[in-house]
């Protein structure tokens, strides 16, 4: 699940190189603007963010020009979610160094040896490590680790499991701007321990971790997809390496609910799936609100409602009227019903065993 296009932006004077560019990015599923020279580019860089853009280095037709590492400074002021390539006839070593480390170039692209499958392969790489990151100011871009719920309300924890530090940055975020708080780790062994410590209204999971568990066959993605499966947690898998294939067989080996490529991964679309995933309507134990889990979980063990009452300092009316949203959500009629639930879900064992 992708949403709607990612967008490219060409900046070449050369019509020849436009068309070429534009034909490649196109049939990879881009929309693309182009432009001519720096006026244009600034204007396009402006109006609209890219995922990725080529800019030529020389667009005067002068090869001593150097206009394109002004489009890369733009590019990275103005739409830092954009990974730049620089292209070039003319390339020189210390310009192919000026512009990857003063100007943010992802590379440099040497049009003499330029290969199409090479550069469909070097745009998925790109896309797949460089997260999207929204436009937003130095006055209210968020702390480091922090996520805000909309409306304030926590509805729940949700676990990343991404061995890339932006991409974790990035889901956090999003899943902060749903309403969840996100505990994020980087290996199979670390998501084991959490999914073995806490419970998790949602998961997010990279295929393709970087694993020592298993170095020439990497299945840590699956293996934690087996795990989120056997206890009900939605999960939504990214990532920026999965054919057609292995997409179908996701779906019908690990019961995902969503799948996301990295290369032209929609934040918007994230978010309303991660909302779709945890609503009513996906149903059972993730359906519950973190308290309607407390009351569950105390249910579960036997206790009364004056006994939950006093434990989650509450009175008996609003613990009746937990238990009437929770009966409705597990779609039970009875006390005994609800608790076969819970402990089903692994919340707690009654004390009458």
């Amino acid at each position: 699940m992708s949403g709607r296009a990612a967008r490219a932006l060409i900046v070449e004077d050369d019509r020849a190189w436009r068309e070429i560019l534009t034909e490649i990015l196109r049939d990879m599923g881009f929309e693309v603007d182009a432009a001519e020279d720096l006026a244009s580019a600034e204007e396009a860089i402006r109006r609209r963010s890219h995922r990725i853009a080529f800019a030529d280095l020389s667009l005067s037709g002068d090869h001593r020009n150097r206009d394109g590492l002004q489009v890369l400074e733009m590019l990275r002021r103005h739409d830092p979610g954009c990974v730049p390539v620089l292209l070039s006839g003319y390339m020189t070593v210390d310009a192919a160094v000026e512009a990857m480390k003063e100007h943010g170039a992802y590379t440099c692209l040497q049009k003499e040896s330029f290969r199409r499958s090479e550069v469909r392969k070097l745009i998925r790489e790109a896309l797949a490590e460089a997260p999207p990151r929204a436009k937003e100011s130095s006055t209210n871009r968020r702390p480091a680790g922090k996520t805000v719920s909309s409306g304030g309300h926590l509805k729940g924890t949700a676990l990343v499991v991404e061995d890339d530090p932006g991409w974790r940055e990035v889901f956090a975020e999003l899943l902060g701007d749903a309403g969840f708080a996100a505990r994020t780790c980087a290996s199979l062994g670390e998501a084991l321990g959490l999914l073995r410590r806490r419970r998790f209204s949602i998961a997010v999971v990279d295929l393709s971790l970087a694993s020592s568990i298993s170095p020439r066959r990497n299945a840590d993605g699956q293996e934690v997809l087996r795990e989120t499966a056997s206890r009900s947690i939605p999960t939504i898998v990214v990532s920026g390496t999965a054919n057609g294939e292995a997409v179908k067989r996701l779906y019908s080996g690990y019961d995902v609910f969503a799948y996301f490529e990295k290369q032209s991964f929609d934040r918007s679309a994230f978010v309303r799936t991660v909302v779709e995933a945890t609503s009513g309507r996906y149903g059972g134990i993730n359906s519950l609100t973190p308290r309607e889990l407390e009351v569950l979980e105390l249910l579960a063990q036997g206790a009364t409602n004056k006994e939950i009452a006093e434990k989650l300092v509450i009175s008996t009316n609003t613990v009746k009227r937990h238990l009437k949203s929770i009966f409705q959500k597990l779609e039970v009629n009875t006390r005994s019903a609800a608790a076969a639930k819970a402990v089903e879900a692994g919340l707690g064992s009654t004390k009458n065993g």
